[in-house]
């Protein structure tokens, strides 16, 4: 029998079963499947090197299916091999021709986006949100090289989807990287969603730029089996050499392949019923005696076993304290200055934890001199997990993704206002499970001279979103957390690469006096007491709490005992918060460095529940600042000085 009749009968099998599913589903895009039947066919059942009975197995080949929706053709080809699924990695089954039709049924592993979480390991992150598998392949593929792994790393893209920003900023990392091992496959079957894609996105245009970006470029029939099986071969090849660019496929396909009646604009995502699908299915079973007359009841394809697994280098003693890790690298002299910025530390505990944590890695955006990642970058032996992805932030936050579900622990930092243009990843990434560390560096309005462009304001109230929900572990969506000096950043920077699931932690520019010692201890969830009253309670995060910290003095001299609560964590220990504001008249200040819908509004929210009479006032920004020389001078713009804090404790206590 033929190599192609093969592929032909395998392809058109499903095709077939891709209509099947999505019909049952009622939804789903079964002419992007269509147009992929080939390549995934090659790819599964022949040049891939993996298990069907353990799909995450740590050197298989990976597919990272940028095109999630086009996840059918993949999820049927996994049926019928009896691809092991579950979301407990000891109690798994095999997939069955049956869960063809639980296509996006509640509590089916057939999610209608590719998602590992919902028990598909064979995927390694959420996608369907374009434009973001091509980062996630580049962080697999970074992890390989540290690891010492020789994967192949496939990742299909739609033709439409190549116009995302992110796909060029992993074109760019990639061809910067050589990274051979990422084998990017653009599906071009002409059709986007409202109609034909651009000129732009066409083949040849698109093999253009891929030649400009650096790469090398193989344009084939996608639909032609020995076309793709050469192309793939020629890909595996690239892949193991020590020099070179490398290489992107560009497949003419044909969306709705196989089946004319379904051909042409108006089918994306609409799946056919009734007489439509007969139809379809008669043509491609008329299209399979053309293409398979050579074929035989034999079956030829053999799929490559990964080789076998070692495993990974273990962690190397304890991680030192800050005290301890300063004196390592002569910084003494900071300490006795009584004072040291968040973002510092946050520099010093990567650098601490680097040879304790051999999983740890640092992705920074072209800002790491100012977010101080840098400092582990400096460590020669540290080196090469430093990966600077320049101003792509997108990219790198999806690398991030790759590099966690390849067992790393990624620490990914910029401003906390250039994190938000990757707000999108991030939910994916919260959505995959990933192992994910985001830290914002120049947050709040303390940054001062270089304005609102550069502040982090949203920030907090968007991330705090995610502290409301629980992940598919049962944890908050995100821990988000606010150190208030160097020694609180330094110990949860720790804390974060310690805990499996998604952390953001805000960090600030100036610098600020010590509050805590090295024996402090600080957990997810928790807060410190650090002044004790009976009239008033102030919750402040942050840079803030050296605020506050003013205030109690200007308060005490008054007559007016505040209790003040460094809110370092959202979540935070609810029962225990709403116990110390009882203990303090029900009165409750929340001071914070951003714009609202934030502390103020995780307070706001235990209180409504817990169901007492409590007062809050909360204090956060709220006009758009503009540049001042220092935080003081913008902090009293905001109105956010000790002195307001002050004037708003009696105003809330109605003491003249």
């Amino acid at each position: 029998m033929s190599f192609e009749a093969a592929v032909h009968a395998q392809a058109i099998d499903l095709c077939k079963l891709s209509l099947e599913m999505t019909e049952a589903a009622g939804s789903g895009h079964p002419t992007t499947a269509m147009s992929l039947s080939h390549v995934v066919t090659v790819l599964l059942y022949h040049t891939m090197r993996w298990s069907p009975e353990y799909p995450d197995y740590p050197t298989s080949d990976r597919l990272v299916l940028s095109a999630g929706h086009a996840v059918p053709v993949v999820y049927a080809a996994a049926c019928k091999l009896g691809v092991m699924v579950g979301k407990d990695p000891d109690n798994r089954r095999p997939l069955t021709m049956d869960d063809a039709k639980t296509l996006r049924l509640q509590g089916s592993v057939l999610d209608g986006h590719p998602n590992p979480m919902e028990g598909f390991p064979f995927f390694d992150a959420a996608t369907g949100s374009l434009g973001q598998g091509l980062s996630v392949a580049c962080g697999l593929a970074e992890a390989d090289r540290l690891d010492d792994r020789t994967r192949v790393i496939y990742c299909i893209i739609g033709d439409g989807e190549s116009r995302e920003g992110q796909v060029a900023e992993a074109l760019d990392y990639m061809a910067e990287r050589r990274l051979r091992s990422v084998v990017p496959i653009f599906n071009c079957n002409g059709y986007g969603q409202a109609g034909r894609v651009s000129p732009q996105q066409g083949p040849d245009r698109l093999s253009e730029k891929l030649r400009a970006y650096g790469l090398d470029v193989l344009v084939i029939d996608g639909h032609d089996p020995k076309a793709i099986r050469s192309a793939f071969e020629k890909a595996r090849e690239i892949a193991s050499a020590s020099e070179g660019n490398p290489l992107a496929i560009v497949a003419r396909t044909v969306k709705g392949w196989g089946a004319p009646s379904m051909q042409g604009n108006g089918w994306h995502g609409k799946p056919p019923s009734h007489q439509a699908l007969e139809r379809a299915r008669a043509e491609l079973d008329e299209r399979r005696g053309e293409l398979t007359s050579a074929l035989s009841s034999a079956d030829s394809f053999a799929i490559q076993p990964p080789p076998e697994a070692t495993m990974p280098a273990a962690g190397v003693g304890e991680v030192p304290n800050m005290d301890q890790a300063m004196k390592q690298l002569d910084m003494t002299s900071l300490r006795q200055a009584g004072s040291l910025a968040t973002r510092r530390a946050y520099g010093l505990a990567l650098r601490a934890m680097g040879k304790p944590m051999p999983q740890v890695v640092v992705l920074d955006a072209d800002v790491s001199n100012s977010t101080f990642a840098e400092t582990f970058a400096k460590d020669a032996a540290l080196a090469s997990r430093f990966l600077e992805c320049k101003i792509a932030e997108q990219h790198m936050v999806s690398m991030g993704v790759g590099l966690s579900a390849a067992g790393k622990v990624p620490f990914v930092s910029s401003f906390a206002k250039f994190i938000t243009r990757a707000y999108d990843q991030i939910e994916m990434a919260i959505n995959s499970g990933a192992n994910l560390k985001i830290v914002g560096s120049h947050s709040g309005i303390t940054l001062a001279a270089d304005g609102p462009s550069q502040m982090g304001l949203p920030d907090v109230s968007w991330f705090r979103s995610f502290t409301t929900m629980r992940d598919h572990r049962g944890n908050p969506g995100c821990y988000v957390l606010q150190p208030s000096d160097a020694y609180s950043a330094y110990a949860l920077t720790q804390v974060m690469a310690e805990y499996e699931g998604c952390c953001y932690m805000r960090t600030q520019r100036p610098d600020v006096e010590f509050l805590y010692s090295a024996e402090d201890v600080f957990n997810l969830g928790g807060f410190e007491v650090l002044n004790e009253g009976r009239d008033i309670c102030i919750c402040a995060s942050g840079y803030m709490v050296h605020e506050a910290n003013k205030a109690i003095e200007l308060l005490d001299k008054a007559a007016i005992q505040a209790t003040l609560v460094d809110m370092y964590s959202l979540p935070f220990d609810t029962d225990k918060l709403m116990d110390l504001i009882a203990a303090n008249g029900g009165y409750v200040i929340s001071l914070e460095d951003n714009y609202g819908g934030a502390l103020g509004s995780a307070i706001a929210e235990a209180i409504a529940e817990n169901g007492d009479g409590f007062t809050l006032k909360q204090m956060h920004v709220r006009h758009i600042p503009s540049s001042a020389r220092t935080a003081d001078e913008v902090l009293k713009q905001c109105r956010l000085t000790a002195d307001d804090l002050v004037a708003t404790v009696k105003e809330v206590l109605q003491v003249v």
